[in-house]
């Protein structure tokens, strides 16, 4: 008797795999026939794709996270910026205003 060696199958195999079923409505014997896996990993699969399919918006968010929070560091390096050029001009003014004896 030969021994049969395990394959396995790549994340976007499973995902087409499932979406033969869950999209284009393939009966689940249908897919593992066609696959020649066993239904019991391909509801395995299915579990585990609903448990952690968040995950794939949560990389949507965390991408938005970063851009919003790099925009809020430039435009607070903006501001830092303009508060320092007003602090230098205050202090011409001040200057100026003493020069000219109006204080």
């Amino acid at each position: 008797m030969a021994k049969q060696t395990r394959r396995h199958f790549k994340a976007a195999d499973k995902v087409a795999i499932l979406k033969r079923h869950l999209v284009e409505k393939a009966e689940i014997s249908e897919v593992c026939d066609e696959y020649k896996i066993h239904p019991t990993q391909f509801y395995d699969w299915q579990k585990q794709f609903f448990e952690n399919g968040a995950k794939a918006f949560e990389a949507e968010e965390r991408g938005e996270k970063a851009r919003l929070e790099a925009e809020i560091d430039r435009l607070n390096g903006k501001l830092q910026r303009k508060d320092s050029i007003m602090v230098e001009l205050m202090e011409h003014h001040m200057a100026l205003k003493k020069s000219l004896g109006e204080d």
